[in-house]
């Protein structure tokens, strides 16, 4: 063997070992997907489709944790609940369509 031959097999060998060295990271990457990235926009998805399915009657909890009743909807992304009856008169408070965190079932206010 000469000197070159022992080159050639010495840069093979690094080749493979630094290609080895990236697999770490590349997993990590991959794990942090699944665990982290994927979840998430899961739950983007579900939160745009239940605003989008919002409909006047829809009794709603805003992320400021108010509950109440939608009245009107705007095409400009603005909802109207009602909160609460003063003298025979609906309390309406203007939100934005992003602020429902969550819809409940039929009556629940009655049951509040």
């Amino acid at each position: 063997m000469n000197f070159v031959d022992l080159l050639g097999v010495s840069l093979a060998q690094q080749e493979g070992a630094g290609l080895m060295g990236f697999l770490p990271i590349i997993l990590m990457f991959v794990v942090l997907y699944f665990l982290m990235i994927r979840p998430q926009m899961k739950r983007q998805k579900d939160h745009k489709n239940m605003v989008d399915n919002l409909t006047v009657g829809s009794e709603v909890v805003t992320a400021g944790g108010i509950v109440g009743r939608i009245s009107r909807i705007s095409d400009a992304g603005y909802l109207t609940l009602e909160v609460a009856d003063l003298a025979a008169k609906p309390v309406e408070i203007l939100v934005q369509r992003q602020a429902v965190t969550a819809v409940l079932p039929k009556d629940t206010i009655k049951s509040l």
